[in-house]
């Protein structure tokens, strides 16, 4: 069977992992790598094969079957719908744009051209995130930590769209029912976007979901607990480990691992991503369940501005706590 030509489209830190996963994949080929910096675009296409290495997407038109898409967030857009109207196919990576509108384009442009679009929300292939899917019934109380160290990488966009966007789309699969209402806070530390940031999401069937994410955090922490009738389950992200609690006969307590298999999601994604192109299936997480992720997102964003006027206010006026 012949394999699929992929081309990486932004070769930064994030890109060259995508790079290695393409080049390791038994079906596809990295057929090209397309970066600004010339010297970054041929530096991982030598690394991966010698595969052409250019500075224009364009240029990857008949090369190309599929591509990732690893540029900036605020060029999702204007970099994917020329390739997608040109007959290729789309990984593109998380947020899946910086505006609703932009996302509208992406979605609307493969839907026009009859073209896959995937967007990498990369936990939604955890192993552990999988046996979570399979074994979750009702769901009624989440409490999620994403803790980060501070890295310059994606300084572009807020803690909620570079690192809580994970949980917010794991939630929305997961919880029963229509989102009601959102409280957030969030904090500028060490760049001029949200660094640190907690949320509160209520649905209509009950369900509550507590989210913090923060990328200035001392240690890196990425767990999830999900509460629902007659149980408890811890998931680390890390680990991938999923473990149940829940009470059995005569208030036994009970204590299992949930059944996953090992593997690295980001490969699991793009095999994941190849399965869809052949098949010509619709992704796991598509256009429209990330579209609804990044207006969750959006909406966290703007009560965050809320909450941020309120702290200017505070300030303005000197408040101090009482001794």
């Amino acid at each position: 069977m012949r394999r699929i030509q992929v081309a990486l489209i932004g070769a930064g830190q994030f890109g060259r992992n995508h790079a290695r996963i393409i080049h390791q994949s038994e079906d596809a080929e990295l057929a090209a790598v397309v970066d600004v910096d010339r010297s970054c675009a041929e530096a991982v296409a030598a690394q991966y094969g010698g595969c052409p290495a250019f500075t224009e997407s364009r240029e990857i038109v008949g090369l190309a079957d599929a591509a990732v898409v690893a540029v900036p967030t605020t060029a999702h857009a204007e970099t994917g719908c020329p390739l997608l109207e040109a007959g290729i196919d789309l990984l593109v990576e998380k947020p899946m744009a910086p505006d609703l509108a932009a996302a509208d384009r992406l979605i609307a442009s493969a839907a026009a051209a009859g073209r896959i679009l995937q967007i990498g929300h990369l936990e939604s292939f955890n192993p552990a995130v999988i046996a979570l899917e399979a074994h979750a019934t009702i769901p009624l109380f989440f409490e999620i930590h994403r803790m980060n160290l501070f890295s310059p990488r994606s300084l572009d966009v807020d803690v909620v769209l570079d690192l809580m966007i994970h949980d917010i789309d794991i939630v929305l699969a997961l919880a029963p029912g229509k989102l009601d209402e959102i409280r957030a806070a969030g904090i500028k530390i060490l760049s001029e976007k949200v660094d640190i940031a907690n949320v509160r999401l209520q649905f209509a069937s009950g369900c509550v979901a507590n989210l913090t994410a923060s990328r200035v955090a001392a240690e890196r922490v990425r767990k999830l607990r999900l509460f629902q009738p007659h149980e408890y389950i811890s998931l680390d992200y890390g680990k991938q480990e999923a473990v149940s609690f829940s009470v059995g006969e005569n208030r036994q307590i009970s204590f299992s691992r949930l059944p996953s298999s090992a593997g690295e999601p980001l490969g699991l994604q793009f095999a994941a991503f190849l399965a869809s192109v052949r098949a010509r299936a619709v992704p796991k997480v598509n256009g429209l369940r990330a579209r609804r992720t990044l207006q969750t997102a959006l909406a966290i964003l703007d009560n965050i501005e809320e909450h941020g006027r309120v702290v200017a206010r505070s300030l303005a006026e000197g408040w101090k706590p009482t001794m």
